[in-house]
């Protein structure tokens, strides 16, 4: 278990106040259903460009962050800038980080696709070069190097998809720490509430005009095949665009 900073508030000049929309959007009407109100919270603005290339940075301390499953890293550069990181898995305390496009193959240092070697774990992928890091953030989750072919790299991601990556994209090296995430246990439905996340209705225990499921005698519903309140096909169902430009790019579809 990473030992976590508890004592010490968070770096101020790189939190900022999350507001809190409940799911609305600028009309004011519900468009993403089962949130509501939770505990005021401090946004972590985390450096997923890592743009800060050919200076060490040494990690100050670890902390929680609410905004993510994953945990964070505090780390001050040479020049005395601190930013915040995604912290992998084996990255302690005392250890120093470096982004470069010759950095050694070491957990928590950046660098570009094509100079990491095939069968190293990476997450905080870039789609495009110089974007950012926007693949592979979740808690737990790595992708792997299996191939290089020209221009690209082929990365196998968490879901079991093989993807080709340009070579020029970033990446870092290793896996999310806090693997143990998925084994937490909420405990009650109160803890629910302060997250933002508000109840769950089951369709069959609604009425036929809140939900296809509704309806019928008992507990019977419908008896159809699942399907969502505004009725489309629930499970199975492919919905990635057969005309998606970058359909060429994925090798190997993801696990059903």
């Amino acid at each position: 278990m990473v030992q976590l900073n508890s004592s010490q508030k968070p770096e101020k000049k790189l939190t900022t106040i999350l507001k809190k929309h409940s799911g609305r959007d600028a009309s004011g009407k519900i468009s993403v259903r089962h949130q509501g109100k939770r505990q005021k919270r401090l946004y972590r603005k985390v450096d997923f460009l890592r743009d800060k290339k050919n200076i060490e940075a040494k990690v100050l301390r670890i902390e929680y962050d609410p905004n993510r499953n994953a945990h964070i890293a505090l780390v001050e550069y040479t020049d005395g800038e601190r930013r915040y990181i995604l912290h992998p898995t084996k990255l302690e305390i005392g250890n120093n980080v470096i982004a470069a496009e010759k950095a050694e193959i070491v957990v928590g240092n950046a660098l570009p696709l094509g100079n990491i070697p095939v069968g190293i774990e990476v997450h905080n992928i870039e789609l495009y070069a110089g974007q950012g890091g926007i693949m592979v953030r979740g808690a737990g989750t790595f992708a792997s190097v299996v191939a290089k072919d020209g221009h690209y790299v082929h990365l196998k991601l968490s879901s079991g998809e093989v993807r080709k990556f340009h070579k020029k994209c970033w990446a870092t090296i290793g896996r999310v720490g806090n693997i143990e995430h998925k084994d937490e246990v909420i405990g009650s439905a109160g803890r629910k509430r302060l997250m933002g996340i508000r109840p769950t209705v089951r369709g069959t225990a609604q009425n036929p005009r809140s939900h296809p499921h509704g309806g019928g005698e008992g507990r019977s519903g419908e008896g159809m095949n699942p399907k969502t309140p505004w009725g489309k096909s629930a499970r199975g169902t492919r919905t990635r665009s057969k005309k998606k430009w970058s359909n060429s790019l994925i090798l190997a579809r993801r696990k059903k």
